[in-house]
């Protein structure tokens, strides 16, 4: 009887030795909060719990943990294959299931406004920063510091959180070579050589209210005239030889690489991975200066998965994600995090004259001037 009972006893604590071998491991993994980590800024999903590297005090650690579950609904504004690479990598990191919608900065806000009270999206991702800024105003938004903010430069930062940079471009001329010859024209260098008459119907740009690219115009015009007023007139005259408003910012490279226009009104970026597809065009700058885009991402007010989303933008601000842009969606914008790959086809802003583009006004602004431009001059345009 003792024998058995002795038995017994062994084989409950062997069950209970295993058990515990078995539990250990996963309750580790799911606090490592505190630990320490080798790269700051990275991501990784350990047994179902994502973790963020950040640097506290001088060392290297892990942020509190996330569970993940449920879905990801991210509103992405930069190029589709872009959108794709993210929330694919994203996906595959931490097991969640992440879906986007592509959209641009205009059409995001408006979409955004229009489900305020019942949100369709977790994240919005991409776009000009002054489009989030409208995004807080509009009371969309809600914030959140991601522990990699630390590692960027002030100026991809808003200061309450609202928003953070994930990337920069630069506001450029887009011309068709070909197109140039046969006007004999050469690439613009001032945005008094759009004025051109040569260039009748043969520039074409984004509506800046769809398109924060074509806001960027706008607004650049503003910043380097003095005024609204300015910028409407100009914007006027500009139209003269406008063929038509795209809806996206980088709408123009098509119909550019197709020898439909001459020029067109892009991010620089946008006209190199057209010109690396095989399309004959070539980028300019206006010697006058020219304004610029910080790339935001921001989490939605009333998010519904809003700990999936915080976990993405976290991600998206590692080297890691911003490397997928040049590797992986012919996306060469400039990256905001200091430990992403500089790759030679991004724009070189030293060669580039840049307005000081004040972002919070440009923001601020954009309901009312849009309304402006949609008045004073699309309109007119669609009755000429």
């Amino acid at each position: 009887m003792k024998k058995s009972r002795i038995i017994a006893f062994a084989a409950l604590a062997s069950l209970a030795l295993s058990l515990l071998s078995a539990i250990a491991p996963a309750q580790a993994a799911r606090n490592l909060e505190g630990s320490k980590c080798g790269k700051e800024g990275l991501v990784r999903t350990i047994k179902g719990v994502t973790y963020t590297c950040e640097r506290v005090s001088g060392s290297l650690q892990y942020a509190q943990g996330r569970k993940l579950s449920g879905t990801l609904n991210v509103l992405c504004t930069p190029q589709e294959a872009w959108c794709v690479a993210m929330t694919q990598a994203f996906q595959a990191k931490t097991g969640i299931t992440t879906k986007f919608l592509r959209l641009s900065s205009g059409e995001s806000l408006t979409r955004l406004i229009a489900s305020k009270n019942n949100p369709e999206f977790d994240v919005w991702t991409g776009g000009p920063n002054d489009s989030h800024i409208a995004g807080r105003i509009a009371g969309v938004l809600d914030t959140y510091k991601s522990p990699t903010r630390k590692m960027l430069k002030k100026q991809f930062q808003d200061s309450d959180g609202y928003w953070t940079g994930i990337y920069m471009g630069a506001l450029g001329f887009c011309s068709n070579t070909n197109e140039l010859k046969r006007l004999g024209l050469r690439a613009p260098t001032s945005w008094n050589d759009l004025l051109d008459p040569k260039l009748k119907g043969n520039i074409m740009m984004a509506h800046p209210g769809t398109s924060g690219t074509a806001y960027t115009t706008l607004w650049s015009q503003v910043l380097r005239l003095g005024s609204e007023d300015a910028a409407i007139a100009y914007m006027k005259d500009l139209n003269k030889n406008i063929l038509s408003y795209t809806r996206s910012g980088s709408g123009p490279t098509g119909p550019l690489g197709r020898g439909e226009v001459a020029t067109g009104l892009v991010f620089s970026h946008d006209c190199t991975a057209a010109k690396l597809r095989g399309n004959p065009v070539v980028v300019s700058f206006p010697k006058e200066g020219t304004g610029f885009e910080i790339g935001g991402i921001a989490l939605v007010k009333g998010a519904r998965n809003s700990e999936a989303a915080k976990a993405y933008i976290d991600f998206s601000l590692s080297a890691e994600a911003q490397n997928l842009g040049p590797a992986k969606a012919e996306s060469f914008q400039i990256l905001t995090n200091p430990n992403g790959k500089y790759d030679r086809r991004m724009v070189k802003l030293s060669k580039v004259t840049l307005l000081d583009y004040e972002a919070e006004a440009a923001g601020v602004a954009s309901t009312a001037l849009k309304a402006r431009f949609d008045k004073e001059v699309a309109l007119k345009s669609s009755a000429k």
